[in-house]
């Protein structure tokens, strides 16, 4: 016997979504998350993109408004409680919790995320969602008309700064490098754009401004230091799934990132993935959401067939 015929771990919109799902179709579930509900979102300030906002909403709004929905359900949410191992390959999933506690259930579904590398400079977390990004897909609208900087230079930094001109008037890309890290036919289109301009060799020491970005103070590798007035940053230098409690020995990853088939299943029975801890090129609320909806899908039918 376990405990629990579905246990999800992570609370942002994926988790959410699939919570709802599973709770709505008579599960018994269960939802972990270490902190509040909500993962990154909640520290997003607007969303214009989410379908039925036509106005926007908050991160806070979505969230709360998501928890609402699965709550509605009974959906069983147990916050601040942290996972810190598994065992996923039996019939019967292991999860450990920080007080060496552990749950049981015959399906998981892995939600735990991602979080963006930061530059861990001065300003950045004050005034992170007011001027300070790390999604130009997310944001980008945000910016007609201004100056904006792009800080790094792979393919994302390189190909979202393209994107950017879309609606900056000019995009300023900074790279702690002489040469792009980008594929040339990216590099190429980066080039040829009048709109995009490069610093080289050069770093972002602090992010300044009152209630939003106002300038940024840059050291290049000679040590010699500068400003840049710009209204926005977009900080793009890299993700890290959030994978530190999943038994890697067991799971099949993808440079770090869960690897699963359509469905969201993963390689191992009874397990699915979804949310930006998928391996994949997009990651938006909507899609993380979709895929939630998704797994749970798939678990219940799973359990189904035991």
């Amino acid at each position: 016997m376990s405990d629990y015929q579905l246990i999800i771990v992570g609370g942002g919109p994926t988790g959410l979504t699939a919570g709802l799902y599973a709770a709505r179709a008579r599960l018994k579930c269960l939802l972990l998350e270490k902190g509040a509900p909500g993962g990154q979102v909640l520290n997003t300030d607007w969303i214009d993109n989410y379908p039925g906002f036509p106005e926007g909403v908050s991160g806070f709004e979505l969230i709360d408004r998501m928890t609402a929905q699965a709550k509605r359900f009974d959906l069983e949410i147990r916050s601040g409680a942290e996972v810190t191992g598994m065992d996923l390959a039996g019939p019967v999933k292991i999860i450990t919790l920080e007080d060496k506690s552990t749950l049981t259930a015959r399906a998981v579904i892995l939600a735990t995320g991602a979080r963006p590398n930061k530059l861990n400079v001065p300003g950045e977390r004050e005034l992170a969602g007011k001027g300070v990004s790390y999604c130009a897909t997310c944001d980008g609208p945000f910016y007609r008309d201004l100056e904006i900087a792009v800080i790094g230079g792979g393919n994302t930094a390189i190909q979202e700064a393209v994107y950017l001109t879309r609606f900056a008037r000019k995009v300023t890309v900074i790279h702690r490098r002489g040469e792009l890290r980008a594929t040339r036919i990216v590099q190429e289109q980066a080039f040829a754009n009048k709109k995009i301009e490069f610093i080289w060799n050069s770093q972002v020491t602090a992010i300044e401004g009152n209630k939003g970005v106002e300038r940024l103070r840059l050291r290049d590798n000679e040590g010699q230091e500068a400003t840049l007035a710009v209204q926005g940053i977009f900080i793009l230098i890299g993700i890290i799934p959030n994978n530190e409690m999943l038994p890697a020995e067991q799971l099949e990853m993808t440079e770090g990132f869960l690897t699963t088939d359509r469905e969201m299943r993963t390689n191992l029975p009874g397990v699915m993935g979804a949310g930006d801890i998928c391996y994949k090129e997009v990651r938006q609320v909507v899609n993380g959401a979709g895929e939630g909806a998704v797994a749970a899908m798939s678990a219940e039918h799973y359990l189904a067939g035991q």
